[in-house]
């Protein structure tokens, strides 16, 4: 693969998606193939192969969906450390690399030294764009996470904010364009200003200051912002607020998991295997969150159980594939691409993009 680069732009959509703190990751990654000529039945030998899978993720929703299965296949990691070979006999076994910030992941992605990864949804996109089609969504594995938090009592409904200030950060990615399609469809774009903060940590610094005012904030930055501040509430959830607005079957969808599509290629076991245990991981988180508390805190992702097992129910994780997940993918890209082309890297990703199993 030739050498790649993100523009600063790009990180910069990267890092906005969510916040460096309450987001995804990237993804990359490259394994041998058979060669172009090679008889399917070499190819379906080499899908049997021993193979380490080489998984990125954020510490935020992302991460919280992978928890159980990151416990029961290797134990959560650390800190990032290279993948160890594949063991004879060992079949398909996995190696974990959970990261702060999104551009400690991007290298990852460019260098090829992973081979599935958790990713802002917009920066999948990307990503296809920058390696011409190297990449796979396999699976949707976070939808909306944005609420607006305020201690305003008249706002209850997203209508409510007209005239009101809205503080919010991630400028120039995912949060900006659905916030204004969203206040372009309820009709009050005009009535609406909005305040740009570099951080999450910014906007709640705003509502601890005055309760009054109104903000957006992602899981689970939300949970950690009402649990210090009684005076506040979260009442509109715009994952809700999209779905009431959007009919076509696109989602609010802020985490894609994408793998390499020469890994992809090379090892339909592995990724068969992944997303088996990746639904099973999501449904026992969602399952059960006092459960899973302890091991989201382990992931590094919230620093107390309590607050971890209140968060999970709102951090909207799941494990959509196939048709279901192009639908509400291909939708949601498309009003990121209507509102600027570039955050999704100039062109909407071709049908190739999209993982679906036979």
């Amino acid at each position: 693969m030739k050498k790649l680069n993100l523009t600063r732009r790009e990180a910069l959509l990267a890092l906005g998606s969510m916040g460096a703190a309450s987001l995804l990751a990237a993804c990359g990654g490259k394994q041998e193939q058979p060669a172009a000529d090679a008889p399917a039945e070499e190819a379906a030998t080499t899908a049997a192969e021993d193979v380490v899978v080489r998984v990125a993720s954020l510490k935020g929703p992302t991460t919280i969906g992978l928890v159980q299965m990151m416990d029961t296949t290797s134990g959560i990691p650390t800190e990032q450390t290279e993948a160890p070979a594949a063991e004879a006999g060992s079949g398909i076994t996995y190696h974990y690399t959970v990261s702060a910030a999104p551009e400690e992941i991007l290298p990852l992605v460019i260098q090829g030294k992973v081979d599935i990864a958790c990713v802002p949804s917009n920066v999948a996109s990307v990503l296809y764009n920058k390696t011409e089609g190297k990449v796979r969504a396999i699976d949707l594995n976070t939808l909306g996470v944005l609420s607006v938090v305020t201690g305003d009592a008249s706002v209850q409904e997203f209508a409510d904010l007209a005239g009101k200030t809205i503080y919010i950060s991630g400028k120039g990615a995912s949060p900006e364009y659905v916030l204004n399609f969203l206040l372009g469809a309820a009709g009050i774009a005009d009535s609406v200003t909005v305040e740009w903060k570099s951080e999450h940590a910014e906007v709640a610094a705003v509502l601890a200051n005055d309760p009054a005012a109104v903000g957006v904030l992602p899981q689970p930055f939300t949970t950690a912002t009402l649990a210090k501040n009684e005076a506040l509430s979260a009442p509109i959830d715009l994952t809700q607020v999209w779905n009431e607005v959007v009919k076509d079957g696109s989602q609010f969808v802020m985490g894609v998991t994408i793998a390499n599509a020469d890994f992809v290629a090379a090892h339909p076991q592995a990724v068969a295997d992944f997303l088996e245990r990746h639904a099973a991981s999501v449904e026992a988180v969602n399952a059960d969150p006092q459960a899973a508390a302890p091991l989201v805190v382990k992931a590094g992702i919230i620093e107390k159980e309590p607050l971890a097992a209140k968060a999970i129910p709102a951090c909207n994780v799941v494990c959509i594939t196939g048709e279901e997940m192009r639908e509400g993918l291909s939708g949601y890209l498309q009003v990121l691409f209507d509102a600027d082309p570039s955050s999704v890297g100039g062109a909407l990703p071709g049908d190739d993009f999209y993982f679906i199993a036979e």
